[in-house]
C-alpha cells in the first residue's frame, strides 16, 4: 500500500494501547483506497479531500468514526452516537482486534458506502436550534458588544458555549460560566482557543 502517511507511521511507533487494533483498521481503510492523513492527532482518512473515517481510541474501546455516519444505511445496527450532542459522526467500536478480523467485509461495506456518501454530495442537516440561556441573555443587554461578538463566532463556536452553559444545573454557575468566557467571546474565541 503506497498511499500510507508518514505522519500515522509515526503515530503508530509511539501509540501503546489499541496499536494492534489501529494497525487492522488501517489496513482495512487502505484497503478501500482512501487518502491517508493525520488530523486532530489521529489517523484521518479522505476521499477527495472530503473527511471520510477516523480511527481513535479511549479508555474502555477503539473506534472508526465515520464524519457522516448519521446519513449510511447501518443495515447491521452497529453504528453508535458518540454524546448527545453530535450530530453527523457515528462510531463503530471494537474491544479487541478479533472483532475486527470478524467485521472486516462489513467494515468494508460502510467505507464503500460513505465514499458514496460523499460522492453524491450529501449534506447532513445540522439541528441549528439553539437557545441561549437567560445568565447569558443578561449578560448580552448588559454588555450589547458581547451579543455582537457571540453572533460573530462560528455556529460551532457559539453551540459549544451554549451548551456549556446551560449544562450547569445551578443558576449561580450558569452565571459563573459565562462570566468566565466574556473576555473570550469578545476576542473572537471560541472556548478551547
Amino acid at each position: 500500500m503506497t498511499n500510507k502517511n508518514r505522519k500515522v507511521d509515526g503515530f503508530l511507533r509511539q501509540v501503546k494501547e489499541w496499536n494492534e487494533e489501529y494497525v487492522e483498521l488501517r489496513n482495512i481503510v487502505l484497503a478501500c483506497g482512501l487518502t491517508e492523513e493525520f488530523k486532530w492527532m489521529h489517523p484521518c482518512y479522505t476521499f477527495g479531500g472530503k473527511n471520510i473515517v477516523l480511527i481513535h481510541g479511549f479508555k474502555e474501546y477503539c473506534a472508526l468514526l465515520f464524519h457522516k455516519g448519521v446519513l449510511l444505511q447501518d443495515t447491521h445496527e452497529i453504528l453508535i452516537q458518540q454524546t448527545e450532542n453530535v450530530q453527523a459522526a457515528r462510531q463503530i467500536r471494537f474491544s479487541n482486534v478479533q472483532e475486527i478480523f470478524e467485521m472486516e467485509h462489513v467494515l468494508k461495506s460502510y467505507i464503500y458506502e460513505a465514499i458514496e456518501v460523499e460522492k453524491t454530495g450529501l449534506k447532513v442537516k445540522r439541528d441549528t436550534e439553539i437557545t441561549i440561556s437567560e445568565e447569558l441573555q443578561n449578560k448580552f443587554d448588559e454588555i450589547p458588544a458581547l451579543k455582537t461578538a457571540f453572533e460573530a463566532l462560528t455556529p460551532g463556536r457559539q453551540r459549544a458555549y451554549i451548551l456549556y452553559f446551560s449544562q450547569a444545573k445551578q443558576m449561580k454557575t450558569r452565571q459563573l460560566r459565562v462570566e468566565k468566557y466574556v473576555e473570550h467571546i469578545l476576542n473572537g474565541k471560541g472556548m478551547n482557543d
